[in-house]
């Protein structure tokens, strides 16, 4: 059965956590990562290095290339191959009839872990090598400018021309560095996982639970093949689990330093001497992910009626009115446009610049959360409209649905870290507006929304992967302009309109499916607010309050159930406004 499954390096009397190797059936599996300047590598030093393993004598499988890479018009594509048995090829293409190609050899063909690493260093002749288990097999001159295949991006397992060129076998710990030579000379064979260095700009295929994992946290990594998986595999994806394949790299042990206790160990029977237990990572989470801890997030509020353009924040583990944060770019102001954010960066999208009615604007705007200052611009959206549905992960953003003076099915994505235009995600079930959102890491959730009347569908998408939203349940009762926030388990889902406005809130478990379950209700109406969230606390804010723009501002708990509670009152009394923070649930 073809299959794409991850599988976990195991080592006796060692811990190997996030260790591992990903597998190509050679029918058609792949990983796909979008178009970024980290791949663009110019005339400059680079290192493509990693750990594979082949199944079959194939000709030409890939190992590493630019998307569609013997294409026309893709001037400075590269593929790296190996090929029957003894050879390791590398090539670069001009887009119209010049390649640059060289073969290396690689003996001990099929059967067996080996280490690769293409590197070139600096300008000239025979600048590029290429090492085979740490042992120099050749070298060539690649004078080209790599790029990665304009908004293609690259390929692992593939070249985009179909499974003839498709890798059968396992890859492991694949990493680039743009701007470093990795390796100079001949070398030891790497005996731990690879680590991320100041230059590198991908390290995957290394985590033994998830193949989508980007160790340098720079890229969404997309699976591809004759059944996809999934982070959270069902049972129409393919298995996801631990196999004794692996290239025998050990992370927690070093020849010098001596083991690292990964649980902690003491001397109790002596009692003289207890070590810390866990790692740092469990010991410090904030610390060890770069996390933004619940005392210190941050809620961001912005634009809305009376089409006004100002943004403002709140500290939400506190009580308090908003304060002043900076500016959108849109100085005629902005109604209805929606926000989403990793831990660093807010993204504020679409949306109707107002005085002119229904004049939706595809306008993507970012801010730094942590600081204060106006909006600076980012790129523009697939399409014009308001009232889109927003939900991220660390790593990417996502808007659904949304108004152009109709309801619209769209799914179009960005990547957060990045500036450009979004790229389309897939579509969803039908045209939706004025929808509620939540995510969890994995799972992003779209509730209620309009398509000319009142809905109660609740919808899910997997954020890192693209496709067509799926069904997850139903609403307690048909609504639209409603807000919704989440921690990284459940989404609380309050407010909205159908045909008057409701202060019912409900939530669900973000992992499951299922429908809507109550929670409590508003103290005041909101229809046409937004939200903000840490993992312990959701804050309604502005809307409708009825009949006019309000400036309350309203919190729950996430983790338990009950009515919400005051919290102080935003500056600028708005509805249609966007929210978000740097500790919602996407980022767990």
């Amino acid at each position: 059965m073809a299959n794409l499954r991850v599988n976990k390096i195991a080592a006796v009397g060692v811990s190997t956590e996030n260790t591992g190797s990903v597998f190509f059936d050679g029918t058609g599996d792949y990983l796909s990562i979008a178009g970024s300047a980290d791949f663009n590598f110019g005339t400059g030093s680079f290192t493509i290095e990693g750990f594979f393993y082949k199944n079959a004598t194939t000709t030409l499988q890939t190992l590493f290339a630019s998307q569609q890479y013997y294409q026309s018009g893709n001037n400075g594509n590269w593929v790296l191959r190996v090929s029957s048995g003894t050879q390791i090829a590398f090539a670069s293409y001009d887009g119209t009839s010049s390649e640059e190609y060289s073969e290396f050899s690689a003996p001990n063909g099929v059967g067996g872990w080996h280490h690769f690493a293409f590197v070139r260093e600096g300008t000239g002749s025979n600048q590029s090598k290429f090492y085979y288990d740490g042992n120099l097999a050749g070298s060539m001159t690649v004078s080209k400018s790599l790029t990665d295949g304009g908004s293609n991006g690259i390929f692992i397992g593939d070249d985009g021309s179909g499974p003839n060129n498709a890798f059968n076998g396992f890859l492991s710990n694949l990493r680039i560095c743009k701007g470093h030579a990795v390796y100079t000379s001949n070398f030891a064979p790497p005996i731990r996982e690879l680590e991320v260095h100041p230059e590198t700009v991908l390290l995957c295929c290394h985590d033994g639970e998830n193949i989508f994992a980007d160790k340098s946290g720079r890229h969404i990594i997309a699976a591809y093949g004759d059944r996809l998986s999934s982070p959270t595999p069902t049972a129409t994806d393919s298995p996801i689990g631990i196999t004794t394949e692996n290239p025998g790299l050990t992370r927690s042990v070093d020849a010098t330093a001596g083991p690292t206790f990964q649980g902690g160990a003491g001397f109790v029977s002596q009692n003289w001497l207890t070590l810390p237990k866990g790692t740092t990572a469990e010991r410090f989470p904030d610390f060890a992910t770069n996390a933004v801890s619940d005392s210190s997030a941050r809620g961001v509020f912005g634009g809305g009626g009376p089409h006004v353009n100002a943004i403002e924040y709140i500290t939400i583990a506190t009580l308090g009115n908003g304060t002043d944060f900076g500016d959108l770019t849109r100085q005629s102001g902005d109604l209805d446009g929606n926000g989403c954010a990793s831990r660093t960066r807010g993204i504020i999208s679409g949306g109707n610049l107002a005085p002119q009615t229904n004049s939706s604007t595809n306008i993507i705007d970012y801010i730094t959360i942590a600081s204060t200052g106006d909006a600076t611009n980012f790129g523009d959206l697939t399409l014009a409209r308001q009232q889109a549905g927003a939900l991220s992960n660390q790593t990417r953003g996502i808007f659904a649905g949304g108004y152009t003076p109709s309801a619209v099915n769209i799914i179009d994505y960005v990547t957060i870290a990045t500036t450009g235009d979004a790229t389309d995600y897939g579509d969803l079930s039908q045209g939706l507006y004025a929808a509620a959102r939540g995510a969890s890491p994995v799972r992003g959730v779209i509730a209620g929304s309009n398509s000319g009347g009142a809905e109660n569908l609740i919808s899910y998408m997997t954020i890192a992967t693209t496709g067509n939203a799926k069904d997850f349940g139903d609403l307690s009762e048909s609504r639209f302009r409603l807000s919704g926030c989440s921690n990284s388990t459940r989404a609380v889902l309050g407010g909205g309109v159908n045909p008057s406005n409701t202060q019912t809130i409900e939530f669900i478990t973000i992992s499951t499916s299922g429908n809507g379950q109550d929670f409590g209700d508003l103290y005041k109406h909101n229809q046409r607010g937004n939200t903000a969230s840490s993992s312990i606390r959701g804050v309604f804010a502005g809307g409708n309050q009825p009949f006019s723009n309000g400036n309350v501002i309203q919190y729950i708990a996430i983790p338990t159930t009950g009515n919400s509670v005051d919290f102080g009152d935003l500056v600028n009394a708005r509805q249609g406004l966007f929210g978000l923070s740097n500790a919602h649930g996407g980022l767990g």
